[in-house]
């Protein structure tokens, strides 16, 4: 079997353990949309029976070489969320594919991997409903915590800019307002002092304090629109395009979500307490 990303790769192991061979594809760090598949790809899709992808077109380069197999291909997020959020680009509407980034999108998430994998090995349906609702119960713990978390935040302060429109979900889910992205900056080797003023009257605009930056960006690229606009770029880097590297605090779903959480409430002058999951009677 193959995960395309690396948080269907980190679900679909927390669902099936070790009762599958499962090959993940894009490394934890990476940014699905611009990765260029290897030849290990290729050979690992051209041995699959079956692929777990995300859908929306988030993984482009790798679609062109999933369409072409004859093994049973499942758009794991856009099955999961058939109406994801738009934002608009140049005029136009576009897709944001970042379901993930609410705990609810991932219990679907959940249901279709268990799906999918219970049509492929009936025999082990049993444990993989059980993960299921295991995770699930997790979860949806989790969201609660993470609106808690967010409530803490002082009512005058909770606006968040970041470097990527991933987080609309985030946001929308935890009732955050996301006042504005930055995500032209990552595009861009050097900022004219043109746009690095245009960035920084936004930011003042808006009146934001903090600017959080993804994993995938350079903290050098907005560090002079920062200091244009007098406000402080977070320390810890957000993990949006997907999971963070082995060892890292984003290194499952579950820890993602918590240090994304983690750095926001701490950012924005809440309360941070980690999450514990509470056992069921």
């Amino acid at each position: 079997m193959v995960a395309t990303n690396s948080v269907i790769c980190d679900l679909t192991k927390q669902i099936a353990q070790q009762t599958i061979n499962l090959a993940c594809l894009i490394p934890p760090g990476s940014n699905p949309t611009i990765y260029q598949p290897t030849s290990a790809d290729r050979q690992k899709i051209e041995r699959a029976n079956l692929i777990l992808y995300h859908g929306y077109n988030f993984e482009p380069q790798l679609m062109k070489i999933i369409k072409a197999s004859p093994a049973r291909q499942i758009a794991v997020g856009q099955k999961a969320v058939a109406q994801p959020l738009k934002f608009v680009q140049n005029g136009k509407k576009i897709t944001e594919p970042h379901i993930w980034h609410s705990t609810n999108n991932a219990i679907k998430m959940l249901e279709i991997i268990n799906e999918s994998l219970s049509k492929a090995i009936p025999d082990k349906s049993g444990i993989y409903d059980k993960n299921t609702a295991k995770l699930t119960n997790e979860f949806t713990q989790m969201n609660n915590w993470i609106k808690s978390r967010i409530a803490s935040i002082p009512v005058k302060k909770r606006k968040l800019m970041t470097t990527h429109e991933a987080m609309i979900y985030y946001a929308q889910a935890y009732e955050l307002p996301y006042v504005k992205n930055l995500k032209g900056i990552k595009n861009t080797k050097k900022l004219t002092n043109r746009k690095i003023e245009n960035l920084a009257q936004d930011i003042r605009k808006m009146r934001v304090k903090t600017i959080f930056v993804d994993t995938t960006t350079s903290s050098q690229l907005v560090e002079p629109v920062a200091q244009e606009a007098k406000v402080r770029i977070f320390a810890r880097k957000l993990y949006l395009e997907g999971l963070g590297e082995p060892g890292s605090d984003g290194e499952t779903y579950q820890k993602m979500m918590d240090a994304n959480t983690r750095s926001i409430v701490e950012g924005l002058g809440g309360t941070y307490l980690k999450f514990s999951l509470k056992k069921s009677r």
